[in-house]
């Protein structure tokens, strides 16, 4: 069972992905827990969800929560159907290494459907008291 979620919405804007890790570091200090994972795998969800996941004037929600066990998952949302595919590693490319980063720092990520469609892209993130 998870303690209730920190919630924020932003606009589906490149510029609002630091409002985003600020979010996730104040919840995470209120946790008592290091936030760094957190702020960088929260960065690659939102940047996704605005690349590819949101049109103009769209807005992605952010959320933070931590399980009773002491896991701890942030997730983006956002209304694009198509669920995220981890690219195979390309070293010319000047992008498309967002999930490779996540799945490096993650226990374990994963997406799902929206019933009122979209997507919500999770990731557990190590709980590691400061």
């Amino acid at each position: 069972m998870a303690v209730e979620p920190q919630t924020l919405v932003i606009k589906a804007e490149l510029g609002a992905v630091r409002e985003a890790r600020e979010f996730v570091a104040l919840a995470f200090g209120g946790w008592g827990l290091e936030d760094f994972a957190a702020r960088t795998v929260v960065s690659e969800l939102v940047t996704n969800a605005i690349r590819h996941g949101s049109r103009e004037g769209d807005h992605v929600v952010v959320r933070a929560y931590r399980w009773e066990g002491g896991g701890v998952v942030v997730e983006a949302w956002d209304r694009s159907d198509v669920l995220p595919v981890v690219r195979p590693v390309d070293f010319a490319a000047e992008s498309g290494r967002g999930l490779q980063l996540v799945e490096a720092l993650v226990r374990r990520w994963g997406a799902r459907p929206l019933n009122e469609g979209g997507k919500v892209v999770w990731a557990e993130v190590e709980a590691v008291e400061v």
